[in-house]
């Protein structure tokens, strides 16, 4: 079934929200500038709306596909950001350092040794909440 754009940003805007919290979400809108407006759109209406809505995989395997691409290419920012969102979606920590463990494997050791330690810290203080 195809969506028309204004269902998708809709779709999209609750799935993003579920995913990465209304906080998170609400700083992104209030961060959108002219210039990065379209760019918002696109990815509430095809990351959120498309694929992250889609009923090929559940939210965790998505969520750790996720959390394996960013950390092999590096995204260290998203990364912290998809850690967060694994958490809410129900990935146990161990499952993220299973993710990890094959990163190191299969895109190198200074990708996972980086990605360690950045969702030690983001873990680390998830328990002392």
């Amino acid at each position: 079934m195809s969506l028309d754009d204004d269902t998708r940003r809709e779709q999209g805007m609750g799935v993003r929200r579920q995913v990465l919290g209304d906080e998170h979400v609400d700083r992104a809108i209030a961060r959108t500038t002219p210039f990065t407006e379209g760019f918002q759109d696109f990815i509430t209406r095809y990351a959120w709306g498309e694929l992250w809505s889609g009923d090929g995989v559940d939210r965790r395997t998505r969520s750790m596909l996720t959390l394996a691409i960013l950390a092999a290419v590096g995204c260290e920012e998203e990364f912290a950001m998809h850690v967060k969102a694994a958490r809410r979606n129900g990935v146990p920590p161990e499952h993220i350092r299973e993710v990890l463990m094959h990163v190191a494997v299969y895109a190198g050791v200074p990708r996972a040794n980086r990605a360690f330690a950045i969702a030690n810290t983001i873990l680390g203080d998830e328990q002392s909440d």
